[in-house]
């Protein structure tokens, strides 16, 4: 129900925050490339907003992406915005923007992403800036935890050499590859909602419950087995 005018929300929400991330690059790009600047900024804001992970950079260095970038809050900051923005669904957002703060009336489906989204940035940020940056200064440090937490769900940009991570961190990054972002995203991945099912369904195996449910509602056994039929 409802799907033009969710469709022209869409429209128009992908082209506003796309035209703004790349206004707010645009700055420094213009002062690193000249007029050419113009073009590197809507490229990314684009790249990034859709979770595709492509850049303009091998020119400066073997798998480069974003590391010449690593300390510039401009640049980590807006492009991290745009890949969650992209990634966690146009359903969602939608929600947001009827229900304001008012977090209990959203779609369980809503609920349900906005938490897993905040755990898949929270943990893995806190893993990788104790663990992975921990000989780093500490602004460096923060924004390529962060940096790092978003990036791998499903944009592809790196503004570290991921060469240097220590297995684990390697392996916490190919869980975050493959969870990848929500449903009705731009974003690829096996998506929160199937990662926050299997997560509740395992809970209620551990505390013998005989149903599984999110927020006070029940799971209904057919999504149990699709959310296993996609792992």
């Amino acid at each position: 129900g409802g799907i033009v005018r969710l469709t022209g929300f869409i429209v128009k929400a992908a082209f506003l925050i796309e035209l703004a991330g790349a206004v707010v690059m645009l700055p420094v790009f213009c002062r690193d490339f000249g007029i050419k600047g113009v073009w590197m900024a809507f490229f990314h804001s684009v790249s990034a907003f859709c979770n595709a992970g492509f850049d303009l950079m091998g020119g400066r260095g073997n798998y480069s992406s974003l590391t010449i970038y690593n300390t510039n809050p401009v640049i980590n900051i807006t492009v991290m915005l745009l890949i969650v923005v992209g990634g966690i669904g146009f359903l969602t957002w939608d929600d947001i923007r009827r229900n304001r703060w008012h977090f209990r009336r959203y779609r369980m489906q809503s609920k349900v992403i906005l938490t897993a989204t905040a755990v898949l940035l929270v943990v893995p940020a806190v893993y990788f800036y104790f663990f992975e940056f921990r000989n780093y200064p500490f602004n460096e440090r923060i924004l390529m935890s962060a940096f790092q937490s978003v990036t791998p769900r499903t944009a592809g940009f790196n503004t570290a050499d991921l060469t240097k991570f220590s297995d684990t961190g390697l392996f916490i990054t190919i869980l975050l590859m493959l969870i990848g972002g929500s449903p009705a995203s731009t974003a690829g991945g096996m998506k929160t909602t199937t990662i926050a099912v299997l997560f509740a369904s395992s809970t209620a195996v551990f505390k013998r419950k005989k149903y599984t449910g999110l927020f006070g509602r029940r799971i209904s056994m057919g999504s149990i087995q699709n959310a296993g039929a996609i792992l």
